[in-house]
This record gives C-alpha cells, sequence and structure tokens, in this order.
C-alpha cells in the first residue's frame, strides 16, 4: 500500500509593494541617521555668542555677537542643502521606477532629516539660555543656545532632495524612448532573401539566391 505524495512547498515571492515599502522604511531610518549626524556637525562648526552679565545684572552684547546670531541659520541651511542632496540623489537611483511619487518620498525625507537635525541640535546645547542667564552672576559670560531662529530654513531640506529627482527626470534619458527606438531600427533592416531551388541543363538541382545574376 503506498501513501498519497505530499505536496511540494512553494516558494511564494514577496508582492512588489511590499519590497519598495520595506526600502522606504531603510530610507526613513537613514534620513534620521543623516540628522543625528548633521546635528553634531552643526553644533561643532557654529560658534555661539555670549552676553556678559553687568554689575547691575543687566546683560549685554557686542555688535560683532549680534551679527553672529544668526549664523546658526546660515550652517542650518549649508547643511540641509549638502544632506539634502544627498538624501535626493539616493531616492533617485532606489526609487526612480515610482516616478513622481519619488519625489514625494525624497521631499520627506529631507524633512525628517531636517527636524532631527533642529531639534537634536537644540538639545545638544545644554540648559536653555534663559535659566542658565537667571543664574548668572555680574561678570559671568553666557553663552546662547543654538537655535533655528527661521523655521523656514527648514523648507531648503526638502527642496534640495527633491532638486536631483527633478534633475534627473528632466534631463535623464526616456526609458520609453530606447524600446521606441529599437523597434524602428529593427523594422527598417530589410528581411535576407530566401534560397530558390533551380534546376540547371543536366538536371542537377541547386540553390540559388532570390535576384542573384547568373
Amino acid at each position: 500500500m503506498t501513501s498519497a505524495p505530499t505536496p511540494e512547498s512553494v516558494e511564494v515571492p514577496p508582492a512588489p509593494w511590499r519590497k519598495e515599502a520595506w526600502a522606504a522604511l531603510m530610507f526613513l531610518v537613514a534620513a534620521m541617521v543623516v540628522g543625528i549626524a548633521a546635528a553634531v556637525v552643526w553644533r561643532l562648526v557654529v560658534r555661539l555668542p555670549s552676553y556678559v552679565v553687568q554689575p547691575d545684572l543687566h546683560a549685554t552684547i557686542t555688535e560683532r555677537g549680534l551679527t553672529e546670531v544668526f549664523a546658526a541659520d546660515t550652517w542650518y541651511v549649508v547643511l540641509g542643502v549638502v544632506c539634502g542632496a544627498g538624501l535626493g540623489v539616493a531616492t533617485w537611483r532606489r526609487f526612480r521606477n515610482l516616478g513622481w511619487m519619488a519625489a514625494f518620498l525624497a521631499a520627506g525625507l529631507g524633512l525628517v532629516a531636517g527636524l532631527v537635525c533642529w531639534q537634536l541640535g537644540q538639545l545638544l546645547s545644554g540648559t536653555s539660555f534663559d535659566e542658565r542667564l537667571a543664574t548668572a552672576k555680574p561678570g559671568d559670560v553666557v553663552p546662547i543656545g543654538l537655535a533655528l531662529r527661521s523655521p523656514s530654513a527648514l523648507a531648503v531640506w526638502a527642496f534640495a532632495a527633491v532638486t536631483p529627482i527633478l534633475l534627473g527626470s528632466a534631463l535623464g534619458p526616456d526609458d520609453e524612448a530606447v524600446p521606441r527606438e529599437r523597434h524602428r531600427r529593427r523594422r527598417s533592416v530589410p528581411p535576407d532573401p530566401e534560397p530558390r531551388e533551380v534546376v540547371d541543363e543536366l538536371g542537377v538541382v541547386r540553390t540559388d539566391e532570390a535576384g542573384s545574376v547568373p
């Protein structure tokens, strides 16, 4: 008595949308890592001006210090251009098959990296400026906190991430034009002449090319 054969297990390939979703999640994690690294660089390169507490507990700052207050915004924009462009290039290379959705994905990744850089950079500056100034004594030098005074600078991260995709889609080769060009070339090539059989005067069958001159 023979037993019925057991059905073989068939491995079902994952759905395409699941593969793209998993790749997008990995890119989201990468954008957060980029934001963390940018926050550290932002904190290191920005020179924070300081206030000097006077004997009457009135804090003053020099004119040069006032110009350096907005240096944090300038460096934040510079980091946004560099990091955003890098995220945009990576997104275009991986998700160019998604078409216009790749631009929205790149913009979202740029915003995530910019938000992480903004919030973490402020945390790295330590205690808030108001608390340090409240506990300062006459003669103390109190540096300001690292902060973004123009929140609109966050849009630079998204715009820088979308720019490589817009340039790539506008200046890159058209994927649909390549098959059409190959099809056009294939149709323009004349077909090879078919050989035909002829019988000579001696009754021998020979193969002759169409259009050949005897």
